[in-house]
């Protein structure tokens, strides 16, 4: 598995590489949309997966000329996700035992997510996931989005480790090109959300996998 049988730490994506969760957004997209009179343009998830919350609202006002303000378009969205989260969302497989695995090899362990702790609390405790984590970051709490290696940095560091000894997991090419610039090794979690990326994926992630039983 090469950097991966030696990394002291391990950050983590949410949806998509640790959560079942990547039609749930899709379904927010297009409810939120279809009440304003507008399809969900076939480029708009991918382009706004980079994004944290209130990128992808003014990302959204400013394309469709909504007259909705930032915080109204985040809480809509919030709102209509909490209950999956909480009750329905399920894990990637595997994904809760590799964590175990993990932690008892010693390897500290982050989240690097867009997503809201109000989103990923709910759903990691009730997926037996929480207790795994020794850190936290989001994409609100830094500059720049999942294509640079901001918020991966800022995992890093809260778990007091170096990006050459820890390994990034993501479902994402443009995550997976964030965090290669800034020094991490890469696992890429391969799904049909992104299957039109899936060779990138392969080609450019340090080992790639559909289960997390498949590392184990």
């Amino acid at each position: 598995m090469g950097r991966l049988e030696n990394c002291r730490a391990a950050v983590f994506d949410l949806d998509g590489t640790l959560l079942r969760s990547n039609h749930v957004w899709s379904g927010i997209d297009e409810k939120f949309l279809g009440k304003r009179g507008f399809e969900v343009p076939g480029d708009y998830f991918k382009v706004i997966s980079v994004m944290n919350l209130d990128q992808a609202a003014v990302y959204t006002r400013e394309r469709f000329g909504l007259e909705d303000s930032i915080e109204s378009i985040r809480q809509e969205w919030t709102d209509m996700a909490i209950y999956e989260y909480s009750h329905v969302i399920g894990e990637v497989d595997g994904a809760a035992d590799f964590l175990r695995l993990l932690k008892s090899r010693g390897v500290k362990i982050a989240l690097a997510t867009a997503s809201l702790p109000e989103l990923y609390e709910p759903a990691l405790k009730r997926l037996g996931m929480y207790p795994q984590f020794d850190a936290f970051a989001t994409t609100a709490e830094v500059e720049r989005g999942k294509g640079f290696p901001d918020v991966y940095e800022l995992a890093c560091r809260r778990l007091g480790e170096m990006p050459e000894d820890t390994v990034v997991f993501e479902d994402i090419i443009e995550g997976v090109r964030g965090a290669r610039a800034g020094g991490f090794g890469t696992a890429a979690c391969l799904n049909s959300h992104y299957a039109a990326d899936r060779d990138k994926l392969i080609a450019e992630s340090d080992l790639s996998f559909e289960s997390y039983r498949e590392l184990m």
